[in-house]
């Protein structure tokens, strides 16, 4: 029997192990008129098949279910290829192979104890699922992406019930979106785009402690053993209550009041730091300290919201366009995938000398404490826009303590840079020639910092 909203090709691969058989052995059945993606030598567990009629009608028998059952179960039973269902050998049983999310959406991993209590075998199964229904609520389990080249089906979630939680609330959500004339879809894409910057971001985040102790438990325990792994594997559970909440407030029509107000309504301004909308956004995700930090995120998503909304406000009498449609979500603001992040990883961890990626080889902090110097530097010019008027001895007083504070900070990024580079491997000859300063001065100073 097929689960609902699974592979085709799933199905072909359970049918194949019910009758005791390789799965390539089944597939003969079929003229198959390309090769599936692989990973690691094997057959991407998202790798979907598309049937012609008579293919269709060979799947029937092969599974003792009627095609009508099929059609309604499996989302790409129906899906037509002219290259294998015209011409003069479309009477033929033939199948081609695509990626499941150029057919029918992101396909994730289904609950084997789900499987199997529907089809008497705890067998792999891979099912066409949304993110917002990614939570085995009955096993407590989060279902992962089906793209990624990782062995793992499932993360447990008995120690975060409040990811549970938020998937029961997402269907009020799911509705006021409908009433509020939005595609569901498009809001929680919007939504995950905006949590998955902040996530992005939180390292650096000395007040956030509830996404560490989330990702913890979800990790078994302790994901501190391969942090950056688990940060890749557990985004999407960890945020998924900060995602529906913020779903939330951005249907919210006092919400978009409250930026409105921020622009200044009739008369416009640029929106503060401080607004009233990002200050009530993060009291709404449970950190009262989050207004400012996500106020600032120019390039945002989160802040193209809040122009279109403005936009919207400003000439509701104009032609609608893109540019005004508050929840398109433009591609450079979509968040990387679990299965593009995890190609990354692996292609770092490969690299070795001064080829290796840069994020792979300096360690967070180390990364932290260069961007705060040169964000400290940054704001310590900032504070000399405007800054030449009063007597001489005022200016220059100015000037200088300034540019010292900042010539300081830049110094020790210079060396706090060098420093890492040296250590992955990168030859002192060429640090020094980026630097600026002789080899030797700079190995000394370099010696003296670590000391």
């Amino acid at each position: 029997m097929p689960l609902a909203g699974e592979l085709t090709s799933s199905l072909i691969n359970r049918a194949a192990d019910r009758y005791a058989l390789p799965a390539a052995g089944v597939l003969r059945l079929w003229t198959c008129r390309n090769s599936p993606a692989r990973h690691g030598g094997g057959v991407r567990a998202d790798a979907e098949v598309i049937l012609n009629g008579a293919g269709r009608n060979v799947l029937a028998e092969l599974c003792g279910v009627e095609p009508a059952v099929l059609a309604r179960a499996l989302p790409a039973f129906t899906v037509d290829d002219p290259k294998i269902s015209t011409g003069r050998e479309a009477a033929l049983a033939q199948v081609r192979w695509r990626a499941a999310g150029a057919v029918a959406g992101e396909a994730a991993f289904a609950c084997r104890l789900c499987t199997a209590r529907r089809t008497g075998q705890a067998q792999r199964a891979v099912r066409y699922l949304p993110r917002w229904q990614r939570v085995c609520v009955r096993h407590g389990r989060w279902l992962l992406d089906a793209d990624a080249d990782q062995p793992l089906e499932h993360l447990d979630l008995h120690g975060v019930p409040e990811v549970a939680a938020a998937q029961r609330r997402w269907t009020g959500v799911a509705r006021r979106a409908g009433r509020a004339g939005a595609e569901s879809a498009e809001v929680f894409a919007l939504a995950h785009a905006v949590v998955a910057r902040w996530w992005e971001e939180a390292l650096h985040w000395e007040q956030e402690e509830i996404w560490p102790h989330r990702l913890h438990r979800v990790a078994g325990g302790n994901a501190g053993t391969d942090l950056q792994r688990w940060r890749i594997v557990g985004r999407d559970p960890v945020v998924f209550p900060e995602v529906v909440a913020v779903a939330d407030a951005l249907l919210d029509p006092a919400m978009a009041e409250l930026v409105w107000r921020d622009s200044g309504a009739g008369r416009p301004r640029p929106l503060p730091a401080d607004g009233a909308f990002c200050r009530r956004l993060g009291e709404r995700v449970g950190r009262d300290w989050l207004g400012p930090l996500s106020a600032v995120d120019y390039g945002g998503p989160l802040l193209a919201w809040m122009g279109a909304v403005i936009r919207r406000r400003r000439d509701q009498s104009g032609p609608p366009g893109w540019r005004d449609d508050p929840w398109r979500l433009q591609r450079e603001q979509q968040p990387a995938t679990m299965a593009g992040q995890l190609r990354v990883l692996a292609a770092e961890a490969q690299s070795g000398g001064s080829a290796t990626r840069w994020r792979a080889t300096v360690s967070a902090e180390h990364r932290f404490r260069i961007t705060q110097l040169v964000k400290e530097a940054g704001e310590q010019l900032e504070e000399l826009r405007g800054g030449h008027s009063g007597t001489t001895a005022e200016v220059a007083r100015t000037l200088l303590e300034h540019l010292s504070r900042s010539a300081a900070l830049i110094d020790q990024a210079l060396v706090d840079t060098a420093a890492a580079a040296v250590a992955a491997g990168v030859a002192l000859e060429e640090v020094a020639a980026w630097s600026r300063l002789p080899a030797q001065e700079l190995a000394e100073i370099i010696t003296a910092g670590q000391e």
